[in-house]
């Protein structure tokens, strides 16, 4: 029995607590709890239960990308963790790497309440979030606890979400990507500079190519080809304006393209009130995520893959579910995938369920390794 979508998704989604952020911040302390108990023998044993029941393995779905290895293509998305807090809980939770953040270089609180809310009638989500964060340098001294102080080491690999500190005027946003990226350089494995979210005013102007291109040498100088660097990007592009982001970022050698962030579009939705606010659904500011983002964000990794000839590796993520939803992405050209909103509805179970049907997918299409399922349909 799923005891999550039996009975703990029914009294999440109820009124009890209509808040969805009420709900993530009892999530993360939970895990932070766990996370606190990491290195002592009761947090390892509740960790190997944990991934006795979510973790599942097989080597067909191993992933080597940038020297990394990745046990298998499903991470979970920036978002979740902001701030670092369950670094080495995700693991065990089925996740074959984890992106931490969105984080600042300065501290942050957000948007004002309520900012995140669930459509459940459309398996969505919407949230104005604001990049709300502890700062750079918090994360950092969180990471460096762990790897450092506790001498854990990480068995996936870890990413790092980079947003620009609100307080930065526009003009001077290479600079801020670049002094967050200063601080955390040492304990990423890979780094995504986030200039697609919908909820900083005027970051998405960034995805603009003579505003991406300042910012991606300023880093690029700094890096030196040590840590792979990727961009995220939103699906309400117009394709001639991936095709100039495809452009700069193999001007500048980028590691990926994240395809893709949350949506500002509202078509087509079941749900034409949100609760928490009894506001029209078109009235509540923020990016859309879940199954609503499904279908553009698999035809953004399809262009991406196409117009690249698939040398330019893509994570793919928006409205991941199930394994037939990921082997769409894969397909369509995705090397890795993340999910956040499908992580909501379908609970902790979802990734060893997602991994299992992949298993599945390629024993049904006669491959042997989920790398060569990668861009299949186009083949």
């Amino acid at each position: 029995m799923d005891i999550y979508k039996t009975l703990l998704r029914p009294l999440i989604f109820s009124n009890v607590q209509p808040d969805p952020e009420w709900w993530h911040h009892q999530t993360m302390q939970t895990l932070r709890a766990l996370e606190a108990t990491s290195g002592s023998p009761p947090g390892d044993w509740v960790k190997s239960q944990l991934a006795r029941i979510c973790c599942f393995q097989a080597p067909s779905l191993e992933v080597n990308l940038w020297g990394l290895r990745f046990p298998n293509p499903i991470g979970l998305a920036a978002g979740f963790d902001k701030n670092g807090e369950a670094s080495t809980v995700w693991p065990s939770l089925g996740f074959g790497f984890m992106e931490m953040g969105t984080v600042t270089y300065h501290p942050q609180p957000g948007n004002p309440r309520p900012r995140m809310f669930r459509l459940p009638a459309d398996l969505a989500a919407i949230n104005r979030m604001g990049f709300n964060n502890q700062g750079a340098e918090s994360l950092a001294q969180k990471l460096a606890f762990v790897k450092e102080k506790k001498g854990i080491h990480l068995p996936v690999p870890l990413g790092i979400n980079l947003g620009k500190s609100k307080i930065t005027p526009i003009e001077e946003a290479p600079g801020d990507y670049l002094s967050s990226f200063r601080l955390l350089k040492p304990w990423g494995d890979y780094f995504v500079v986030n200039v697609s979210s919908p909820n900083t005013p005027g970051l998405r102007s960034l995805q603009a190519a003579n505003q991406l291109a300042p910012i991606l040498d300023a880093l690029q100088q700094e890096n030196q080809g040590k840590k792979p660097i990727l961009v995220k990007i939103a699906p309400d592009l117009e394709w001639e304006d991936i095709a100039e982001i495809i452009a700069v970022a193999n001007q500048y050698q980028l590691a990926g393209i994240i395809a893709t962030n949350t949506t500002i579009a509202r078509d087509n939705l079941e749900t034409k009130t949100i609760n928490l606010t009894g506001k029209s659904v078109t009235e509540e500011a923020g990016g859309l995520s879940g199954a609503p983002l499904r279908q553009r964000s698999t035809e953004v990794i399809r262009f991406i893959y196409q117009q690249t000839g698939g040398k330019l590796p893509i994570i793919g993520t928006g409205g991941i579910f199930t394994a037939a939803d990921a082997w769409e992405k894969i397909t369509a050209g995705a090397t890795l995938l993340e999910a956040y909103t499908g992580l909501i509805y379908e609970g902790p179970l979802m990734v060893r369920h997602i991994l299992e049907g992949l298993v599945a997918k390629l024993e049904e299409n006669g491959l042997n390794s989920i790398t060569e399922a990668v861009g299949f349909a186009g083949k």
